[in-house]
Order: structure tokens, then sequence, then C-alpha cells
């Protein structure tokens, strides 16, 4: 794990990147990273993506108490939730991106695996995405409902409002929010147009090849 200061710098650096090219907007969006010693490192309330300040990142100690920094998102339950269910992520992400967002609003979704196959990088960043219900931004219940999925689900998208991804670290989690992106973009590109979807045993192949969490 990189030294903490690194780290900080890290998560401005990648959070101004996807402000940047239009990923989340105004005060939308947060991150937080674990630390070394169990902690973590979370984005401000209110905050811009765009201006994150690395010294004035919320700081969290490993009992979950609020060490330094300014007050973190109030989006701190569904952070939390990824982070009790999953033991192997180390940081997460929530955006408000716009394609992934409209994708969202649409009818006749696959609640269960939001993004269509189209194609395999999608599935091998983050396997199937769940479509939860809409939550009022903040409510705890948003943690309850990724508490529910029981770990089984590195994504989720939260209908109305915007993705969220947890991974090994901070970079990972935002390779994967942006192939999220991505293919919600291609989604809305192609509906209507019957694309020509990866097959069954194209998806069983790459889930096998590089070991993706894939729920039959």
């Amino acid at each position: 794990m990189i030294d903490e200061n690194k780290l900080r710098e890290q998560m401005c650096l990648l959070a101004k990147s996807l402000f940047e090219r239009g990923l989340t907007h105004g005060s939308t969006g947060n991150i937080s990273a674990r630390t070394s010693d169990g902690g973590l490192l979370v984005s401000p309330t209110g905050s811009s993506f765009g201006r994150l300040d690395p010294a004035r990142l919320s700081r969290f100690d490993a009992a979950g108490k609020l060490i330094s920094g300014d007050k973190p998102t109030k989006e701190m339950p569904l952070h939390s939730a990824f982070y009790d269910t999953r033991s192997q992520a180390a940081a997460v992400v929530h955006l408000h991106a716009c394609h992934s967002v409209a994708l969202s609003l649409l009818p006749d979704i696959d609640a269960d695996n939001f993004l269509p196959p189209l194609t395999p990088y999608s599935i091998m960043q983050l396997g199937k995405v769940k479509l939860l219900p809409y939550f009022r931004p903040g409510d705890a219940a948003m943690g309850e409902a990724v508490r529910g999925l029981a770990g089984k689900r590195s994504a989720v998208m939260l209908a109305n409002h915007g993705p969220v991804v947890a991974a090994k670290d901070v970079e990972a989690a935002c390779n994967a929010i942006e192939e999220l992106e991505a293919t919600a973009r291609l989604a809305l590109l192609t509906r209507g147009l019957n694309p020509n979807l990866l097959t069954g045993s194209q998806i069983r192949d790459v889930v096998t090849h590089f070991n993706v969490e894939w729920e039959a």
C-alpha cells in the first residue's frame, strides 16, 4: 500500500481527471481509499472533484472515527457498506456520470445486470452491475441495499443518481467506473438498433479467462 501523502495526491489527481473530462460535475461525486493503518481517506462533503485539497481530505482511523480534515461526504454509509462487505476493497468511487444515469432512467433495464454485454471490458472490470432503486441522496438505506448484496457485486448503479464502484485500489476503481460510464454511453448510442451483443459462450470465455466474479 502506498504512502499516505502519495495516496492523498493520487486521489485528488484522479478525481480532477474525472472532473475535467465531465464524468462528474459541480460538487457531485465522492471518493475514498484505505490507508495502510486500516483507516480511510474520504472526499469532504460539498467538495468538487476538480478542486480537492490533499490536506483537507477527511481522515478516519481504523475504528471509524474522524480524526482530521473536513467533514466527510454524506454518502459515508454507501462507502462503509462496500468496505464492510468486500474485504478486498481498498477504494470506492461514486460519480454522477451522465450516460449511466440516463440509462438508469429507461424502462426495461435488467436490474440484475444493468449493462448489456457490448464489449468484454465492462465484464472484465465490473462483473455484473446491480441496478438499485432510487434513494434520497445521503439516505443510509443505500448502504443497507449494498450490504444486502453480501459482497457479491463490486459495482452498483443508483437509479436516477449515479454509479458506485469498489476495487483493490483507487486507480482500479477509477478505471472501472470509467468503463461503466463508457459502456452505458455505448448502450444509449446503440439502443433500438439491434446491436450484436456478446454471446453467452463469449461471456463465459471472458469470465473464465479473466477470473471474473460473475453470478449465474
